[in-house]
């Protein structure tokens, strides 16, 4: 029986490339807000024998976030492997010229959105399935203030879930992806050589590596 993996953020750059790299060992359930991406997926996926679900929405919508979850429990019961890439990254700026709309945007999505995630994909994970959280530790760093405090608590809320379970499942992992050749990566670093950075799906078959 083929294994369900669900990605949030799934559109590009890593969450596209982790999808990519599961199948077809994993249906893909594909979470993000671009369809233009979510059907360039696709076509991967089914260029490799698998096979994908495609649900367009925003992981900050609770609603649509619970009906995804009742769904894909109706459907299969679980997932056994959840990861989570989605992110919002305003441009750099100086802390005291923080735009509020950035700055609410990144906190939805990074930080707040794990209020709901977490409570409606655990009981999908079970005590054998595995999430997946990404860090990247810009928090205090100048610059990032609007990215770096809220996927700092992003990361905060996954370890202490990954503490409380050790013993029960499911298992939280957290990984550090290295620098990528990603829209995001060149939004915060224009101009940088890309030549020298990964590519996600380097970086995708790296970390998936490092779990099994």
């Amino acid at each position: 029986m083929t294994q369900i993996a669900l990605i949030t953020g799934a559109s590009r750059g890593l969450g596209y490339a982790l999808a990519e790299a599961l199948a077809p060992e994993y249906h893909i359930v594909a979470v993000a807000r671009t369809v233009g991406g979510l059907e360039e997926l696709d076509d991967a996926v089914k260029a490799k024998g698998g096979a994908a679900t495609l649900a367009p929405m925003d992981v900050t919508d609770r609603n649509a976030m619970a009906q995804l979850c009742r769904s894909v429990h109706d459907r299969w019961g679980g997932v056994a492997l959840w990861a989570h890439t989605a992110v919002h990254t305003g441009p750099l700026t100086p802390t005291w010229q923080l735009d509020p709309k950035d700055w609410d945007r990144s906190m939805a999505t990074n930080a707040h959105a794990m209020g709901h995630l977490i409570p409606y994909i655990a009981p999908l994970l079970g005590t054998g399935g595995t999430a997946l959280f990404f860090d990247d530790p810009k928090g205090g760093e100048k610059f990032y203030g609007h990215y770096g405090a809220s996927k700092a608590a992003q990361i905060a809320v996954a370890r202490s879930w990954a503490a409380e379970t050790v013993k029960t499942g499911p298992k939280v992992r957290i990984l550090t992806p290295g620098p990528m050749a990603t829209a995001v990566r060149a939004r915060f670093h224009p101009g940088e050589e890309r030549d020298a950075l990964a590519t996600p799906a380097d970086e995708a078959r790296r970390l998936l590596a490092e779990l099994w």
